[in-house]
C-alpha cells in the first residue's frame, strides 16, 4: 500500500490543480467571448463565479444590516447615561459617532472579505474627499460650527436663546443645522455656521432674571406720591420676588427726559415666570398711577390756525413776476404792436 500511495502522490504533485481564475478576469473573459459570438462560456461563468459572488454579495448585506442593528444598539445604550447624568445635547452627539464609527468598522470588514481593495478604494475616497470638500465649504464649515457648538454648548436643548435674529426653545443641535421653536410654534432650522458666527444670547440660562418697566410721568406729579405708587405696584407681587444679595426689587428715577419725569420698576423673579410677571407688573404700574391721579404724557401736536382778509389772501396767491420777466413781456408785446 505504500508502495502505491508513493506514485499517487508524485502524480498529484506533477499534476496540481489548477488555480481558479478571479472573479474580474473571468468576467472580461467572458465579456470578450460574447462580443465574438461565443456564447459557450456564459452558463460556466454564471455557476462557477457569478452565483457565488451573489451569493457572497447577499451574505455581505446581511452582515451590513445586523452591523447596522447592532449600531443603532450600541448607540441607544451608550448615549442614553450621558444623556441623563451630563447633558443631552452631548449624549446625542455620542450616540451618533459611535453609531456612525460601528456601521464604518462593520462596511470595511464586509468589504475587505469580499476582496475589494481597500487602499485604492481609500486613496480614492481621500481624492473624492478633496473635490467634494471644495465643492461644500458651507455644509463644511456647517460641521465644523457644529462639533464647536458641541464641545463648548453655548446653550443646551430645552434653552430659550436668540441665536442668527431667531428666538425661540432650541429643540435639537445636529451637526450641521439647530433647530428651533418659537414661541408662536413654528419650527425654523437654522445652519450651524450662522449662529457660530453670530451674537448668542443664551435667555435662560440664568434661575433668576430681573423685569425692568420704563415709566414716564408728568412733570407736574410729585415725586414723593409717584415713588408711593410705584412701590405700592411692587408690593401686588411681594411673595414672587426673589431675595437676596443683588437680587429684591427697586423703583429708580433714571432721567428727566424732554416731555416726562422717567422712571425704572425692576423686580427679581424666576425665569420661568418671567413674561407672567411683566405683563401683571405693567397692568398694575398703571393701575397705580391711575389711583393716584398721576398722568402718563404722550406725544401732542398743537396746530394753529392764523385766519386772513380777502385782500391780504390775493395779494398773497398773485404770483410775482421778476423784473426779467417784466422785462421780456414788455419787449414782447412792443414787437407784437
Amino acid at each position: 500500500m505504500a508502495d502505491l500511495a508513493l506514485p499517487l502522490t508524485e502524480i498529484a504533485e506533477s499534476n496540481p490543480a489548477p488555480s481558479p481564475i478571479p472573479f474580474g478576469e473571468a468576467t472580461q473573459q467572458v465579456i470578450n467571448e460574447v462580443t465574438q459570438g461565443d456564447m459557450s462560456g456564459v452558463i460556466e461563468y454564471a455557476t462557477l463565479h457569478l452565483v457565488p459572488q451573489l451569493l457572497l454579495a447577499a451574505v455581505g448585506l446581511g452582515v451590513i444590516f445586523i452591523g447596522y442593528l447592532v449600531a443603532s444598539y450600541l448607540s441607544r445604550i451608550i448615549s442614553k447615561p450621558v444623556c441623563r447624568r451630563v447633558d443631552e445635547t452631548l449624549g446625542k452627539f455620542v450616540g451618533k459617532v459611535v453609531f456612525y464609527c460601528v456601521l464604518a468598522a462593520v462596511v470595511g470588514a464586509v468589504l475587505s472579505k469580499m476582496g475589494a481593495p481597500l487602499g485604492g478604494l481609500a486613496a480614492m475616497l481621500a481624492a473624492a474627499g478633496f473635490a467634494i470638500g471644495l465643492a461644500f465649504q458651507g455644509t463644511l464649515s456647517n460641521f465644523a460650527s457644529g462639533v464647536l457648538m458641541l464641545v463648548f454648548r453655548p446653550f443646551k436643548v430645552g434653552d430659550f436663546v436668540n441665536a442668527a435674529g431667531v428666538m425661540g426653545k432650541v429643540n435639537e443641535i445636529d451637526l450641521f443645522t439647530t433647530t428651533l421653536d418659537t414661541p408662536d410654534n413654528r419650527r425654523i432650522i437654522v445652519p450651524n455656521s450662522s449662529i457660530s458666527s453670530a451674537i448668542i444670547e443664551n435667555i435662560s440660562h440664568h434661575k433668576h432674571r430681573r423685569i425692568e418697566v420704563p415709566v414716564g410721568v408728568s412733570y407736574s406729579a410729585d415725586i414723593a406720591a409717584t415713588r408711593h405708587a410705584l412701590n405700592a405696584a411692587l408690593a401686588k407681587f411681594e411673595d414672587e420676588i426673589v431675595q437676596g444679595e443683588g437680587r429684591n426689587s427697586a423703583v429708580v428715577l433714571s432721567n428727566l427726559g424732554p416731555s416726562s419725569v422717567d422712571w425704572l420698576v425692576r423686580m427679581w423673579v424666576n425665569s420661568s415666570d418671567f413674561w407672567r410677571l411683566k405683563e401683571g407688573l405693567v397692568g398694575e404700574v398703571k393701575q397705580q398711577l391711575d389711583s393716584a391721579a398721576i398722568s402718563i404724557p404722550f406725544p401732542q401736536m398743537d396746530v394753529h390756525l392764523h385766519q386772513v382778509n380777502g385782500d391780504e389772501e390775493a395779494s398773497r396767491s398773485r404770483p410775482k413776476i421778476r423784473p426779467v420777466r417784466r422785462e421780456f413781456e414788455a419787449s414782447s408785446n412792443r414787437q407784437a404792436s
